[in-house]
This record gives structure tokens, sequence and C-alpha cells, in this order.
């Protein structure tokens, strides 16, 4: 049986914490900005792409070691330092306060882990191993690659748009039903 459910989280307007500032730290940094999260970076050095997105503003940047604080106001916190102990103090701080935690290459001690995700617009397609590939989860993904050109985020918008438009002139809940599945194969055979 699988670890971890797999959902999709809108991370819009949520702060997270990320302890420590290597190149793991900021490969996760990067993933959350991506999707708009509010990151602060806490760690007593950074690397220099760390201190760019610091500069710029795009993260908070608390050049110290952590402290339980850190985590107050997050959703989500990330231990990166390759130091149990530090690892573990984020772990705890952050589950006191509810927040979801991830220790990085420890599956057993997350509450979620990250997946390698094929993005094509709108559409995204996450691979995961449960934590334990990631190396084997990307593999996977790049061989997804060749199958869904970039231009399938356009697909999605026509369909979406298409949808839409077929559901709202459906009269009954299974009408609405069977026009979103009508849209979704015609976009497919159109492709």
């Amino acid at each position: 049986m699988p670890d971890y459910f797999p959902a999709f989280l809108s991370v819009s307007a949520v702060a997270a914490a990320s302890s420590s500032a290597g190149a793991v730290a900021e490969r996760k940094v990067r993933a959350l900005l991506e999707y708009g999260a509010q990151v602060t970076v806490v760690s007593p050095t950074v690397t220099p792409g760390l201190a760019a997105l610091a500069a710029s503003g795009r993260v908070a940047n608390r050049a110290r070691a952590f402290r339980r604080s850190d985590v107050r106001g997050c959703a989500l916190a990330i231990a990166a330092t390759d130091d149990p102990v530090v690892d573990a103090a984020v772990a705890t701080a952050a589950r006191r306060l509810r927040a979801l935690v991830n220790v990085v290459d420890r599956p057993e001690h997350c509450d979620f882990i990250l997946a390698s995700v094929l993005r094509r617009g709108e559409l995204q397609i996450a691979v995961s191993t449960g934590g334990r590939s990631p190396a084997l989860a990307r593999e996977i993904r790049r061989g997804l690659e060749a199958l869904f050109a970039p231009n399938y985020g356009d697909v999605i918008a026509r369909a979406g748009e298409g949808r839409r438009r077929a559901r709202a002139e459906a009269t009954t809940r299974a009408a609405r039903l069977e026009a979103g599945e009508r849209v979704a194969r015609l976009a497919l055979v159109r492709r």
C-alpha cells in the first residue's frame, strides 16, 4: 500500500519555511516559488541562487540558526540540513503548529514528499516512488516528456473552455457529466 495520498495543494498564499540553504534546499524553494508560495529560508549561509532570490525580495532570509518560532504561521516546513538534530527540531516545532513537514531524504519523517512533476500548461503529471528513489521518479518523468508535447497546455486550455460551454448548455446532472466526458474525448482525438 502506498505511503502517501496523492494530492495537489494550492500554495499561492502559504508560508513555507526551509531550514538550511544548500543546493537541495534551493531546488525546493524554487519549486515552491513556481506555485506562488511565500518562502522564508533560515540558515547562517545560503547558496548564491538563494542569496539572489533574497536580494530580489522573492524569499525572506533569516541568516542564522533555526529557532522554533521560525515556523510560526507556516503551513509547510522543509528541513534540508543534513543534521538530524536540526531536522528533528524543525519537524517537531512545525508539527506543534500543525504545519506539514518534509525532511529531505528521510521519507519516514515526512508528512508530505515532493514528486517529480511534468508540466504542460495546466497539465501536471506527478511521479513519486514514495521517497524510495527520487532519481527513478525523475527518470520516469523524463520518459513521459516525449509522450506529452509542450503544446499539451493548449489542449488543456481548449478542453477546459469547451467543457465550460458544454456543461452550461446541459440541463441535467447526467447531461453535464456526459458533456464533460465528450469534450475530453474530442480534445484527445483532435490532439
